[in-house]
């Protein structure tokens, strides 16, 4: 079976309906990561890198601090739902290692994405270079990294072509090798043989 890309399988979940499925699996590692990156934060813009059918973006949307939220994705039929359920704010459908904001944000998050890209450096030099203010903080989510086997076996599961395993100190020193301080990590929702979702933050400054 000839494998897909990303794209390609994102696109498919919008035409049966498995992106409704994408905010109940991970609402309780966004919640913990929002509420990490978002907390004493005041007036502040925000992008979701890999926004799916927007669901991250309606949400922190409505905190009265939030002044703009952002959503890009590179899928059209995510980007397309997104619009058709939210009329407030922006999307776009464009590809996230090259994609530039008409202005700078404080907070950029991403959840269950970064893994899809052969060099994921390349997302995040251009993140740091080109999204974040100074001092602006990202926040990324994954489940598919080494150190949670159970996860290993995705690739052949989802027919996906790239998924990119890095173990927790490799995908650290991505993120200092983009710029990037206090690089900082945790875990959320550990238990049994689920390691839980890598959560990593840093700083531009």
């Amino acid at each position: 079976m000839n494998k897909k890309s990303p794209i390609e399988i994102f696109s498919e979940w919008v035409n049966n309906g498995k992106d409704n499925g994408m905010e109940l699996n991970h609402c309780d590692s966004v919640n913990a990561m929002l509420n990490q990156v978002l907390n004493n934060a005041n007036n502040y813009s925000f992008i979701d890198a890999g926004c799916g059918n927007g669901w991250v973006v309606r949400k922190v949307s409505k905190n009265s601090n939030c002044l703009k939220a952002i959503g890009i994705d590179g899928s059209t039929k995510m980007i397309e739902k997104a619009k058709s359920l939210d009329g407030i704010n922006n999307y776009y459908c464009d590809e996230l290692s090259t994609w530039k904001p008409s202005e700078k944000v404080e907070i950029v998050h991403s959840m269950e994405v970064l893994y899809y890209f052969k060099n994921p450096l390349v997302v995040l030099k251009n993140i740091y270079d080109n999204w974040l203010k100074e001092n602006g903080k990202f926040i990324m989510g994954i489940d598919f990294y080494f150190e949670n086997t159970i996860s290993h076996d995705w690739p052949e599961k989802t027919n996906v072509s790239i998924m990119t395993l890095l173990p927790i100190k490799e995908w650290k020193n991505l993120f200092i090798k983009a710029g990037f301080n206090n690089v900082e990590y945790s875990r959320v929702g550990e238990k049994d043989d689920w390691k839980g979702t890598l959560v990593i933050s840093a700083t531009r400054s």
